[in-house]
């Protein structure tokens, strides 16, 4: 039954019957401990092996010796505030020896800033949190393979993977003979390269394996006799057309396999290929310290032979490369190690180029080190790999698992296009180890995962859960933990967390199921070797937060671990009735709650900051985080939830976080559903909700979007940050203060100016007017235009913060850029129309209506309900947690408690039905409900309860978007397409077939002409719209203008002729481009000359209503030709460069 549990600050009523002897580790361990082991150890590995560096000569050495982080310039706010990277300087004691001389000198030397990892485990680079993703990828090492030729003959293979340097690969074919391929090459016997490491006759050979028969027959297709005959024939292989000499093909055979630079297995493959052949030796001596010995030896190519031998003779099975055993994880440590000895490795080329430059004598350290390689890696690594990415930071939950994340895609990785069934397929390996739900849908499916609760990384890479050692003298299970691979595992029996044990820890059954290599099996109780921790063990956290797990359809369940991902925090938080226990650690572990660092009495609070005084005595201030913007645009904010006076421990919350409340993890709320049909309303997963949810904030979020605005150097003089605009009224400007900026409080609305900005304009021609005005008060008219920034389509709410950077002030600014301006918006959102909520069950829907709260059904009590979900959702896509959870969120509510129904070890249905009893209410879950229209009651009992539901953060607001007119391609002139273009409806072949289907002519030909791509036809329609005329004639759409061009560019001379078998004279309406283009000298064939008067069919007024000045072109016109599209109508934009560099908006138009 049911007992109270106090996690974190409050008490739950858990259901979980089996007692965990191990408690979560910290979730983001993977990331803190990875970065760890490459500042301790990493960094010193790298420089170890790049050291010594000599010249050619010998006669120069450069070592290094030691390194050491410094303190970072900034701290982690600042550094986001000013869009810097929070770094620490790398400074590295290098020694010059000079071995003539013998002269030694030392110099430390600055090796560029090294970006750290914050405590929560992410990275501040250009001032944007980002996370490094692990990746998954396959372990260095032998494997081998078993395959069915054409014939129906099996081949067996062997290949040797290091972790850098050439592949050998092993192969048999139908007559039993081995051959070898070095590095993708064609394949040879393999008995030549056993004679060109130095086994040169046949019989040494032939000895080595026992004189098998397989060997012999290898044997009589290798035409070599001798090692010089093998060497030169391979280097034949490797470098066909170079004249082969013995002592070349054998220096080019040892510095494939043989040298450390040139080949390394790594610590893992050395380990792997050990393990897997079974011979001798791993590690050799050094200076004094043992180290794996990382290159190929003869031993190795030997037994890689013999183990394919045993695997033909069937004595061992062939590998499977989708094993956990057999793919490893990078993470970050490793990944950064890797990057910066890309980085070494090219500086060293350049100081040995420089050893042999400069003069020796007056060398130093600091010369010939040339750090630009060595930054430039690490910048391209946190900036632009696969594996570096923005953090994913709606809410919580979302930091969390995006910092646990396992991804198989990413440099060295594999590819979606490439990507099987059998990468992504769940493997039994996986268990507690990478969660079977948990993984996006879509391309991306079984390629990116998440680690499971307990795993962890060993020193190799590879992913361990922990066991409970079974004592198997005693016949108990102890309370000792070990740590398995996947590889170790399959050699135990492991019995299930949930199998029955007595007060002793003795098995109560005789026989108990088990996992053994993959396989579920009954076994005997005394053959059980080891027990899993805890059933939650083989999920992930966020599959881990969904109540009855065990009752919902994998693929749903997979849907409700991802959505909840996509929650967005809500103004005011409410922890679920039903958890699972877990939510506590994962509020903690994410870092969105302020934990005590030391116990003490809490000495002062206020909203901004909370003091603790410790019991030894010193004070501890710990600051909030107030209304800031996370990486999503979704609002941080946190507030105390300790009182003056009020006594903390160690690691209790003292500030809850986004959501959270009281230290546990709050993405939704509980709120009262009911299962049925409501006038259509729930068709299609529909939902109807309540007004009360909208009156009362239920699910009000705040969000904030980020405005930036810079003052650059043009050619014609620097921008200008003002109030005073050009053409404005003082109306439009109240908001804005005298530095032309808006003061924070002010409500904005589409269209409003932010910050006013003038940009300096070239001389134009002026006016009759204005050359009267300046003759009369000699004023010069000023040659500015309005570039400020203003609030974009569809956006509004509250400023809430101004930053200003200004070169003046001394911050750094991208060159060109004087001055900075950011502001920053907020909006409340309340739920609304279209925005989609979901369960934690997969069960999403989007809101179809908001009901008056007295039309909708009411219990008997006179209750109304807030949300009606359709029954429908629930038989055919087997998530039936969402009932359970209903009936047991209905008792909860009326008992006064909160529950816990931990994964896989969750309340059963008597327990459910005993809670239901407890609180009075039916046993089934199911009352009779009142229309609230009419009084009447439904014809049936309906399923009633609390169910915790979530906003997602597709929000309808960021979605909705119309467009009159607005930006149009630059070939086909048809407008745009998407909200962030500004663009148009696409108006697709299916969508004309209904219209030609209805006969709607006059609509089809208008949305194909002049409401698309006809330019002259549509500019004519705005004016007529807007003067009241008739509409106009649609003329030709540009598009099959384009056609035209297309064929004549194929040389087929194509015309178009009228009924009356006229030519058509299809022209272009490239304003001024088409008359100046002789004046550019070219002569342009085949193209008819028309003359400037002709321009559009009204000739001259044409020419009045657009108002741009003709260009004469010369040759280097082109070079002065700046063009700002804020400026230019954008009916007539002039054609110039896509560029889709500003925020990732196509500016100018797509193709």
């Amino acid at each position: 039954m049911a007992y109270p549990l106090k996690v974190g600050t409050r008490e739950r009523w858990t259901f979980g019957k089996i007692r965990e002897t191990l408690e979560l580790p910290n979730l983001i361990e993977i990331q803190r401990n990875s970065y760890q082991w490459f500042i301790d150890e990493g960094l010193r590995e790298i420089l170890h092996d790049i050291s010594p560096i000599q010249d050619f000569t010998g006669n120069l050495v450069l070592e290094f010796i030691d390194y050491s982080l410094g303190e970072p310039k900034y701290t982690q706010e600042e550094c986001k505030e000013r869009d810097m990277t929070y770094a620490a300087p790398l400074r590295v004691k290098v020694r010059l020896i000079n071995k003539e001389t013998g002269e030694v000198k030392e110099q430390e030397v600055f090796m560029g800033d090294f970006p750290l990892m914050t405590e929560k485990g992410t990275f501040i680079i250009n001032g944007a949190e980002r996370v490094i993703v692990s990746q998954l990828v396959r372990s260095p090492g032998v494997y081998y393979t078993e395959t069915i030729d054409a014939n129906g003959a099996k081949i067996y293979g062997a290949t040797l993977i290091p972790n850098r340097g050439a592949w050998l690969e092993f192969e048999t074919d139908n007559t039993e003979s081995i051959y070898v391929r070095i590095d993708r090459t064609r394949k040879i016997p393999a008995t030549v390269l056993l004679r060109a490491v130095g086994y040169s006759t046949n019989a040494r050979i032939l000895e080595l394996f026992d004189f098998d028969a397989r060997i012999q027959n290898t044997l009589e297709k290798d035409n070599t006799d001798s090692e010089e005959e093998a060497l030169v024939e391979i280097y034949k292989r490797l470098r066909p057309g170079e004249p082969p000499t013995v002592e070349s093909a054998r220096t080019l055979l040892e510095s494939l396999f043989f040298d450390p630079k040139r080949y390394d297995l790594g610590n893992v493959g050395r380990y792997k290929l050990n393990k897997k052949l079974g011979h001798g030796i791993l590690t050799q001596e050094v200076n004094g310290r043992q180290e794996y010995i990382r290159c190929l030896t003869k031993e190795d190519i030997i037994h890689a032979i013999k183990y394919l031998l045993r695997l033909m003779d069937g004595e061992v099975k062939p590998d499977d490369i989708d094993h956990l055993g057999n793919r490893r994880l990078r993470s970050v440590g490793e990944l950064l190690q890797n990057q910066f000895r890309i980085g070494l490795a090219r500086m060293e080329r350049v100081v040995r180029e420089r050893m042999t430059i400069q003069d020796a004598e007056a060398i130093t350290p600091q010369v010939l080190i040339n750090i630009r390689p060595v930054v430039a890696a690490i910048k391209e690594f946190f900036g632009s790999s696969q594996l570096s990415q923005f953090m994913d930071q709606t809410n919580p939950l979302a930091e969390l698992t995006h910092k646990r994340r396992l991804s198989a895609l990413g440099p060295g990785g594999l590819s979606r296009e490439r990507a099987g069934f059998e990468v992504r397929d769940v493997h039994t390996s996986h268990y507690g180890r990478m969660c079977p739900i948990e993984t996006p849908e879509g391309p991306n499916i079984g390629l990116i995962g998440s680690l499971s609760t307990y795993a962890r990384i060993n020193e190799f890479g590879f992913i361990e859960t922990p066991y409970r050692r079974v004592d198997k003298e005693r016949g108990v299970v102890t309370n000792e933990i070990h740590y398995l691979t996947a590889d170790e595992e399959d050699k135990y029996v492991i019995a299930q967390a949930n199998a029955p044990l007595d007060e002793e820890g003795r098995f109560i059954e005789k026989r108990v199921n088990a996992r053994h290599a993959g396989e579920i099996v009954v076994v005997p109780a005394e053959r059980v070797d080891y027990m899993d921790v805890s059933p939650k063990q083989m999920v992930s956290v966020a599959t881990a937060l969904i109540p009855f797990l065990e009752h919902d359809d994998a693929n749903r369940a997979l849907m409700g671990a991802n959505m909840q991902r996509q929650a967005v925090p809500l103004l005011r938080t409410e922890a679920p009735l039903v958890g699972t226990g877990v939510e506590w650690r994962a509020a903690r572990d994410s870092g969105a709650v302020v934990l005590a660092r030391k116990s003490g009495t809490v000495d002062r609070v206020t909203s901004r900051e909370i003091v603790v005084r410790n019991d030894d005595g010193t004070l501890d201030t710990y600051r909030l985080q107030k209304f800031v913007r996370s990486n999503q645009g979704t609002c941080i904010n946190q507030r105390p939830i300790v009182k003056k006076g009020e006594r903390v421990t160690a690691g209790q919350p003292i500030a809850d976080g986004p959501s959270t409340d009281h230290g546990e993890l709050a993405l939704g709320r509980n709120i009262l559903v009911a299962f049925m049909t409501w006038e259509g309303y729930n068709y299609e997963d529909a939902i109807l909700i309540s007004e009360k949810l909208v009156k009362e904030d239920v699910f009000t979020s705040i969000h904030i979007e980020e405005y930036e605005c810079d003052a650059r150097d043009t050619k014609l003089g620097p921008e200008e940050i003002t109030r005073d605009i050009p053409n404005v009224s003082e109306d439009v400007l109240k908001d804005l203060d005298e530095r032309g900026i808006i003061r924070i409080g002010a409500e904005v609305r589409p269209g409003d100016i932010l910050v006013g900005k003038v940009t300096p304009k070239g001389e134009t021609e002026l006016t009759a007017e204005e050359r009267l005005l300046r003759a009369i008060f000699g004023e010069k008219a000023r040659e500015v235009r309005d570039t400020s920034l203003r609030v974009p389509h569809g956006e509004s709410g509250i400023v809430v913060d101004v930053k200003v950077f200004s070169r003046e002030n001394g911050d750094e600014l991208a060159p060109g850029v004087n001055e900075l301006v950011r502001v920053y918006v907020a909006q409340k959102r309340k739920i609304s129309v279209g925005d989609k909520m979901a369960g934690r069950h997969g069960n999403k829907g989007v809101i179809s209506r908001i009901l008056p709260e007295e039309d909708m059904p009411f219990l008997p009590d006179g209750t109304p309900i807030e949300i009606v979900l359709n029954p429908l959702g629930v038989p055919s896509r087997m998530n039936l947690g969402q009932i359970l959870e209903t009936h047991l969120g209905w008792a909860a509510k009326a008992l006064g408690i909160h529950v816990a129904t931990p994964v896989f070890d969750g309340a059963s249905e008597e327990e459910i039905k005993a809670k239901l009893r407890e609180a009075g209410l039916p046993e089934d879950g199911k009352t009779i409900l009142y229309d609230g229209r009419t009084g009447e009651p439904f014809d049936r009992p309906i399923t009633v309860g609390y169910m915790y539901m979530l906003k997602l953060a597709h929000l309808v607001d960021d979605k909705i978007h119309a467009r009159s007119t607005g930006p149009y391609s630059l070939v086909t002139q048809q407008p745009l397409g998407g909200k962030a273009q500004f663009g148009g409806q696409r108006f697709g072949e299916m969508e004309v077939w209904a219209l030609e289907a209805y006969g709607a002519a006059y609509t089809l030909q208008e949305i194909l002409t002049v409401k698309s791509d006809d330019v002259v036809g549509r500019v004519k329609t705005y004016e007529a719209i807007v003067k009241g005329e008739n509409v106009p004639e649609p003329g030709v759409p540009e598009s099959f203008k384009v056609l035209i061009k297309e064929l004549q560019s194929l040389g087929l001379d194509v015309k178009v002729l009228s009924e009356e078998n006229e030519e058509i004279e299809i022209k272009e309406d490239d304003d001024d481009g088409v008359e100046t283009v002789p004046d550019l000298g070219l002569e342009i064939q085949g193209r008819p000359e028309t003359e400037p008067e002709e321009n559009g069919e009204n000739g001259e007024e044409e020419e009045e209503d657009i108002d741009f000045e003709p260009v004469e072109l010369d040759a280097d016109a082109f070079e002065e030709l700046e063009v700002d599209d804020a400026e230019l109508d954008d009916d007539f934009a002039p054609i110039k460069p896509r560029v889709g560099l500003r925020g990732g908006k196509y500016e100018g138009g797509q193709e």
